[in-house]
């Protein structure tokens, strides 16, 4: 299998830098490539390799059924810089998380979901693919895909991988159409790159993980749950301990397990805290109150490391190289954030010491400021609110605008884009009503359509569910899955937006970065974490946030809103001012 020689025939196919390619990769038995009209086979042990010697002198946009590819190619160290991903683009267009070959397949084909056929053993009274035609062809004669290629079948020979391929090329035709068609959705192709550009993100970070101190780790457990147990007994005993030190505070005689709320609601109400739930928000306003309060969220935090972030976690998800790694994917089916598994989405802010750079190495840490409200006034074409979006504190500029204090004001934008319409910050929003009407009026609008089961897409084209299936749930009581609806609808079209903003300049951020050797290693929720050389860092931060400038004039070309992020150079995570918050102003 040599690269330069498939990099010649797609050449002479017209497959060029941003042309779609279709591909297939199996390591050990070959690659299929498609281009338009054409077609190949290759069997070989290290289709990675000649995908990375096409990609260096071609870049085209390599299509790929999911982003299972990109972490194959990534784990043989080839990173390709633009792709079109299937799996990204169906969950764009259909919403949710459910993007397997099959229902990608029947969507694109008008064929009935729940007729997907499911691959099976054969038993003894029937035979592989009967009635289906030719088991060599992927799709059946009734049209749907042969259930055994989809599962996986399609990797067992070069042939069957070049048959994957063309189909995947074809498929990516058929979603480029269809997004192409949306109405009052121009962006929808183009969020369907940034989607496939992220899955690319996704599978690099997998493969790469986020650098640790562990020795640090190791000692931060232990400073909040003791030493690492030898056995069950000492494990017990630990446990013991950390509750002796809240129910020393309880009725004595009063058998609680801190685990249960509905004992802990018991035990408070014993000591005439009566409570409606024990969330830490409602718990830390009794803190005055009673000593038990303050013993009962440290208990918490101590338990949250020791079941999630323990000694167990280290040893799971910590490799010996001191990474730490987790499955990222690109959207987390609902309006369209990034998540990852293996504790990366929820780490205490106690181990953000941990998290470190290598030897010569540091961090650029990037993290946008009150994107929400800044995204708000981009999508709803409110002026007046995109005015406020010029002065570095948006919070401060809507309260000099409605005549109240900085905390109301704040507490009033959040309000709105959070469906909370009563309590402290009321008399605010009617203020906020009056001033931005455009942002209040879409804002309502899509409360309504969520209300009233509607579905709806966000400023990119993703489509959000609301209807029966969707978000939130039917485990609301029935008089209030309408109003809960339209609160999540509010919200949904704001963070919807705001994560197409923050994946486009991710994503802008690793093509940039790129001649500089420095790689994202970390996205969570608005944040960036960026490791670099450390003779580098000034140059990535200075990149990092042209790239922010960038990004804002592609995402929102016809707006002048204003987008922001604190951007500092760092040793450790926890070096950074304020991690985790939107920006140092709030």
């Amino acid at each position: 299998m040599d690269g330069s020689t498939i990099a010649e025939l797609l050449a002479r196919s017209g497959a060029d830098r941003g042309e779609p390619v279709g591909i297939a990769v199996e390591p050990g038995v070959g690659l299929g490539i498609a281009a338009t009209g054409r077609s190949w086979a290759f069997s070989g042990n290290d289709p990675c390799g000649a995908i990375g010697i096409v990609e260096e002198r071609l870049r085209p946009r390599w299509v790929l059924w999911s982003n299972d590819t990109a972490i194959t190619l990534a784990r043989a160290d080839v990173r390709v810089a633009t792709a079109w991903d299937l799996a990204g683009a169906h969950r764009l267009i259909a919403g949710g998380s459910a993007a397997d070959p099959a229902r990608i397949w029947a969507c694109l084909h008008g064929l009935e979901l729940g007729a997907i056929p499911a691959a099976a053993p054969p038993d003894l009274f029937s035979s592989v693919g009967e009635g289906d035609g030719d088991p060599e062809d992927p799709v059946r004669r009734d049209g749907y895909l042969r259930p055994e290629w989809a599962a996986g079948g399609w990797r067992a020979t070069p042939e069957r991988l070049r048959r994957w391929a063309e189909l995947a090329l074809a498929l990516a035709a058929l979603q480029t159409a269809e997004l192409g068609a949306i109405a009052d959705r121009p962006h929808a192709v183009a969020t369907a790159r940034v989607e496939s550009a992220i899955e690319l993100l996704c599978a690099e970070m997998t493969v790469d993980g986020l650098p640790m101190d562990r020795d640090t780790a190791e000692q931060i457990v232990s400073d909040v749950v003791g030493p690492r147990p030898r056995g069950d007994a000492e494990a017990a005993a630990s446990r013991a301990r950390r509750d002796a030190a809240v129910l020393r505070f309880a009725t004595p005689g009063f058998d609680v397990d801190l685990r249960s709320s509905v004992q802990v609601k018991a035990m408070l109400r014993r000591l005439g805290l009566d409570v409606a739930d024990t969330r830490a928000w409602r718990l830390r306003s009794l803190e005055d109150r009673h000593p038990i309060v303050g013993a009962l969220l440290e208990w918490r935090k101590a338990e949250r490391v020791a079941t999630t972030y323990g000694y167990a976690w280290l040893d799971e998800h910590v490799a010996v190289d001191g990474r730490l790694r987790g499955t990222w994917t690109g959207s987390d089916g609902a309006a369209g954030r990034m998540t990852a598994s293996g504790g990366l989405h929820n780490m205490p802010a106690d181990l953000r010491p941990a998290v470190a750079a290598g030897p010569g190495h540091v961090f650029v840490r990037a993290d946008l400021g009150q994107v929400e409200p800044r995204v708000l006034a981009a999508i709803s074409g409110d002026t007046t609110l995109a005015r406020a979006t010029l002065e570095g504190d948006l919070y401060s500029a809507v309260a000099i605008e409605l005549g109240i204090d900085r905390a109301s004001a704040k507490v009033a934008v959040l309000g709105a884009m959070y469906g909370q319409t009563t309590g402290h910050g009321a008399h605010a929003l009617r203020r906020l009503a009056a001033t931005y009407p455009v942002a209040m009026a879409f804002l309502d609008r899509a409360a309504r359509t969520a209300e009233a089961g509607g579905d709806m897409r966000t400023y990119g084209g993703r489509l959000v569910h609301f209807g029966a299936g969707g978000v939130p749930g039917g485990a609301l009581e029935a008089r209030g899955v309408a109003a809960a609806r339209g609160r999540y609808g509010r919200n949904a079209v704001v963070q919807g937006a705001a994560a197409e903003l923050f994946k486009m300049w991710a994503v802008t951020v690793r093509a940039r970065c790129r001649d500089l050797g420095a790689r994202i290693v970390l996205c969570l929720h608005d944040e960036l974490l960026v490791q670099t050389r450390a003779e580098q860092a000034d140059a990535v931060a200075r990149l990092v946030s042209a790239c922010l400038d960038e990004t804002a004039r592609r995402w929102a070309p016809a707006t002048p809103v204003r987008f922001i992020a604190d951007v500092s150079v760092v040793g450790r995570w926890s070096d950074a001012k304020d991690p985790g918050r939107a920006s140092p102003t709030g």
